[in-house]
């Protein structure tokens, strides 16, 4: 029998890279943002979710950009603020899910069928392998991201993790629109970009107009992914023609099979250069059983009643090799 989506709890996290102990948990429909600095870029992560039960606990189960008249029906969304660190060509930015192990044993009967109508339909820029050994499906950032706009270049302040750029504070909690900051609407001008979010789209689906795009060092890009198609609480994993993974595709059927520690219940989302392989940043999606999240909470709250009873400490006398 398939676990049912309510044994589960959702957690993001996201981070500059695969590795996860790079990543902190992001405060889903809160009103900040999760900043992000590596390499190549310094960035802000915001990510709404209608309807959110996850973690942390507490958490807000909606937030005022559902609340939009552009938003009333998406499930979701992931957008963010970004300064890159150096010149990115417009044809090498990517945006989408891969995987680090197989996944075409959990794609489900007319999966092919079903991608294929999606990228006649929905976005015909989508590329990838879903029965690759790590599969993946990007598509051009330009083409892909719902929402885009190009903001004012800024200056280096020092040095530092970030790169010593910092982040205009934007608080937009109802949503970004296409368009242009500041001398940024002079670059959508200059490149042609046409105005409406669906004709930019539609524009840089054609790749000589991305290559003659850049992310630009130094300049202030805001963009917003999202659709009505994911549906967390359901666990109904169907983005972009993606995933249409149920619980049970999403989950293993048997828990304790996991020896291989493989992720098989967590969408990845990445931004990142197909060029040169260079990660600009990673949000993960991971469904946690209730099951597993009491027994460590259980395990901490033992550790510390431990703790409190350990009222006595030994007293360290060093000897003569400790003085070394």
């Amino acid at each position: 029998m398939a676990p049912h989506p309510d044994e589960f709890l959702l957690r993001v996290t996201a981070g500059p890279s695969y590795d996860p102990s790079t990543h902190e948990l992001v405060i889903v429909n809160g009103p900040t943002s999760t900043p992000i600095s590596s390499a190549q870029c310094t960035a802000n992560v915001n990510v709404r979710i209608q309807n959110y039960r996850g973690l942390p606990h507490g958490s807000a189960t909606t937030s005022p950009y559902f609340s939009s008249p552009h938003h009333t029906h998406d499930q979701y969304s992931v957008s963010f603020t970004l300064i890159p660190h150096s010149t990115v060509s417009g044809n090498a930015l990517v945006f989408g899910n891969d995987f680090d192990h197989p996944v075409r044993d959990r794609l489900p009967p007319g999966f092919s069928s079903a991608f294929k109508f999606v990228k006649w339909a929905v976005d015909p820029g989508l590329d990838g392998d879903v029965y690759a050994e790590k599969p993946y499906l990007y598509g051009p950032a330009l083409s892909s991201i719902n929402v885009l706009r190009v903001g004012e270049k800024v200056s280096r302040e020092g040095e530092g993790p970030d790169g010593g750029w910092k982040i205009p504070g934007y608080v937009h909690e109802d949503g970004i629109e296409e368009g242009g900051d500041g001398n940024g609407v002079e670059v959508r001008k200059e490149k042609g970009i046409p105005d409406g979010a669906a004709e930019r789209k539609k524009f840089f689906l054609d790749g000589e107009k991305r290559k003659e795009f850049e992310w630009e060092e130094g300049r202030v890009y805001r963009g917003d992914f999202f659709n009505p198609y994911l549906d967390f609480n359901r666990a109904l994993l169907i983005e972009k023609g993606t995933q249409a993974i149920g619980a049970d595709y999403a989950y293993t059927r048997d828990h304790g099979a996991l020896a291989d520690s493989r992720p098989s219940h967590a969408l990845r989302y990445v931004l990142k250069n197909k060029e040169t392989g260079d990660v600009f940043f990673v949000v993960v999606f991971t469904l946690v059983p209730k099951a597993e999240l009491e027994k460590e909470e259980a395990e901490k709250a033992k550790a510390g009643s431990a703790g409190d009873r350990a009222t006595v400490s030994p007293v360290f006398e060093p000897n003569d090799d400790d003085l070394d």
